[in-house]
């Protein structure tokens, strides 16, 4: 993990969000946290993440989720040099 952002505040937000028991509490505790428009940038690049795991290409990812090519090549650089999140969820997820 970057060190950047590992602070307590950080530990902190991160201790809250493994202490949510369901996708109600989820919406209940994001919908304060995040803006829409943060939600739903984060939740986009999840789904660009399966996308691109599936061997969509760049053009079929921004018809579908209306991503940017620079958004997907952000993405694309996390799949394959980041700390390996993305990865991690999706598999735990089934995706």
């Amino acid at each position: 993990m970057s060190k950047s952002i590992h602070t307590e505040e950080v530990d902190h937000l991160f201790e809250g969000i493994l202490s949510l028991k369901s996708v109600d509490e989820c919406y209940a505790f994001f919908e304060d946290v995040c803006t829409v428009n943060e939600l739903k940038s984060i939740s986009q690049r999840f789904e660009v993440a399966a996308m691109l795991r599936d061997k969509q290409t760049y053009q079929d990812i921004a018809e579908k989720t209306g991503a940017s090519t620079a958004t997907i090549s952000r993405v694309a650089r996390a799949l394959n040099y980041g700390s390996d999140g993305y990865d991690m969820v999706l598999d735990r997820i089934g995706k």
